[in-house]
């Protein structure tokens, strides 16, 4: 209950009270307050300390501390409601699927932009006392650290929040939704990718390891995201496609990351040869996991249900194990320079596009993405000087 503080001012006693919290230049929270005049000095209110003038004070606050506790009776910190209501709401398996209504990647997302940023911003306020422009000024107190595409996420992710909250009907409208992006937000620096003659040079160099050929063709030639080429098996290929139907993340077997990542890609000859190479030296049956490791695949590691018969035997590979262990080894002996694997996912989309006369619609099947925006706005990189030309020479009529 809040007791409010006298103070005099022109004559006049005042009561200083507190009606929330918002957040400094800084990011910080602070105290919201507002006064309200109670009297005029005179005889009878002669000092603030002055039996009638507390009363008076105390008179007003009863009013102010009933109608708060009835405009929050069902109020709650944002961090609780983020502890006790959001992050089990995430996690909740469905019994329709049988799975957390969030995959575990997208939650372990979640809870990294939490401890790391919106913890300590949200601190002790509370969902009916956030406002806007809270959410505005520390975006913007951000920006010196943070590049824009992790605002972004922060800022989704408290949209996602307080919508929640909005569900819940423990706030009417909700702040986050006027938050906006600082003007002046660093763009995150450009992700590297490999051009298919880098990919080339790195596949000759790894002549030794048919294996880690066959991973690199899948990265850079068919866009295959690390996770998407683990959890591979003989039986998703065949003679003329690859059907990718499993995500492997942190040693936890799913279902792809999205709906649209379940696809089927065309084999093109630069993967036939190194899979065909892979086939005879691992003497496959046509059956199994492309890239097996010596450890099992417990229960507890598969999520989706409908995987679980593969429980029990191998697991897929270890791809950072491989990696570190094998093919950046050989690239430094042989002065290649390493990017992320999936650099070979950018690359494919970039040089799908370019070569295909700027059919974007091709890299987005490739790729598997729901939006032409995320294949033209994030994975296609700068077009080169020679797609340039050749697109230049098109326009002439030329070849």
């Amino acid at each position: 209950m809040a007791q409010g503080t006298i103070y005099e001012s022109s004559g006049s006693f005042y009561v200083r009270y507190s009606v929330g919290m918002t957040v400094s230049k800084n990011g910080k929270p602070r105290p919201i307050q507002k006064s309200h005049r109670l009297c005029g000095k005179n005889d009878k209110y002669y000092s603030s300390k002055a039996r009638e003038v507390k009363l008076l004070r105390d008179a007003f606050m009863l009013t102010v501390n009933t109608r708060q506790a009835h405009a929050i009776a069902e109020d709650m910190t944002i961090a609780a409601f983020w502890e006790q209501r959001y992050l089990p709401y995430c996690k909740e398996t469905l019994q329709l699927t049988a799975r957390p209504r969030k995959k575990p990647s997208t939650i372990r997302g979640y809870e990294q932009i939490w401890r790391q940023h919106l913890k300590a911003h949200f601190a002790n306020i509370t969902l009916q006392e956030y406002e806007a422009q809270m959410g505005t000024q520390f975006l913007q107190s951000l920006t010196g650290t943070q590049g824009k595409a992790t605002l972004k996420h922060i800022k989704a992710l408290g949209g996602s929040i307080f919508k929640r909250a909005v569900i819940e009907r423990r706030i009417k409208v909700s702040p986050w939704h006027d938050v906006a992006m600082p003007d002046d937000a660093i763009e995150s620096p450009r992700t590297p990718h490999y051009t298919w003659d880098e990919a080339e040079n790195i596949i000759s160099a790894l002549v030794d390891r048919v294996d880690c050929q066959l991973i690199m063709a899948l990265a850079c030639f068919l866009g295959l995201r690390p996770n998407e080429i683990a959890p591979l098996r003989w039986e998703d290929f065949d003679e003329e496609w690859l059907h990718i139907r499993r995500g492997y993340v942190r040693g936890k077997l799913d279902v792809p990351k999205t709906r649209e990542s379940v696809r089927s890609v065309p084999l093109v000859d630069r993967v036939r040869v190194p899979l065909e190479l892979w086939r005879q030296k691992s003497r496959s049956n046509a059956e199994g996991w492309l890239f097996p490791s010596e450890g099992t695949l417990p229960e507890s590691r598969i999520v989706a249900p409908e995987l679980k018969y593969l429980a029990g035997g191998f697991s897929p590979l270890d791809l950072h194990n491989v990696i570190s262990r094998v093919i950046m080894p050989v690239l430094r002996k042989k002065k290649l320079t390493w990017k992320p694997l999936k650099a070979g996912r950018t690359g494919a989309c970039t040089e799908v596009i370019e070569r295909s006369n700027g059919n974007a619609a091709l890299a987005q099947a490739l790729l598997g993405h729901k939006d032409m925006a995320t294949t033209t706005g994030i994975y296609k990189k700068q077009v080169s000087l020679p797609a340039l030309q050749n697109g230049m020479r098109l326009l002439e009529g030329k070849r």
